[in-house]
């Protein structure tokens, strides 16, 4: 949306034409003149939320990059109480479960994953539970110096997931050859603040494993 005085009001009155509740917002990225906000609102029982698009398209200078469904509770300081539930883990096994099992909610993806590059191939060493059950045969993109946002069309990537358009992105996790994975089936793609927002994350995350 345009980044300027009332806009947000004026999309909040949009939405809440429709009958939509807005719960959270996060500012994702910030340019000349834009916002990109995540919105969490929450609908009337039976309502469609193509109807979402249609109310905010109304307004001038307003795209809806994409809708999808949130689970999870909303909560404050996300990353802080991921950070901490971590460290309060009692192994490292159980660190990277925390990790790959709280990253969906805190970061927004369908999935998370931390694999390593063995000598006789990818290794899965934690997954969450909506990570899928295909796995890569090869990992060309590790070792991994800093967190990117991966090609989900590359030819790596699983067909199952590239049929599902997932968007990946990934950051080493103490390690080159270790890094932690986040999948969002059906987009949207990651942008550069996500991406940086994951590489913090792992880089706190690594110190604590060490």
């Amino acid at each position: 949306m345009e980044d300027r005085p009332g806009s947000l009001g004026a999309l909040a009155v949009a939405l809440g034409s429709v009958g939509a509740d807005i719960l959270s917002l996060d500012v994702v990225e910030r340019g000349p003149g834009y916002a990109i906000d995540d919105l969490v609102v929450e609908l009337p029982a039976g309502s469609m939320p193509d109807m979402l698009i249609t109310a905010a398209e109304k307004l001038n200078g307003v795209y809806v990059d994409t809708i999808r469904p949130h689970t999870g509770l909303l909560e404050a300081h996300r990353e802080l109480e991921l950070i901490d539930h971590i460290a309060a883990a009692p192994t490292r096994a159980d660190k990277l479960q925390v990790l790959v099992d709280e990253a969906p909610r805190v970061l927004r993806v369908g999935w998370c994953t931390v694999v390593r590059r063995g000598e006789s191939g990818p290794e899965r060493i934690a997954g969450s539970q909506g990570a899928p059950e295909t796995r890569a045969a090869e990992l060309p993109w590790l070792p991994l110096e800093r967190a990117t946002a991966l090609d989900g069309t590359a030819d790596w990537v699983p067909e199952l997931w590239r049929e599902m358009d997932t968007t990946l992105a990934a950051a080493p996790l103490g390690d080159p050859n270790v890094a932690v994975v986040l999948g969002r089936p059906g987009g949207p793609g990651f942008r550069p603040s996500e991406v940086a927002r994951l590489g913090y994350l792992a880089g706190i995350v690594a110190t604590i494993l060490r």
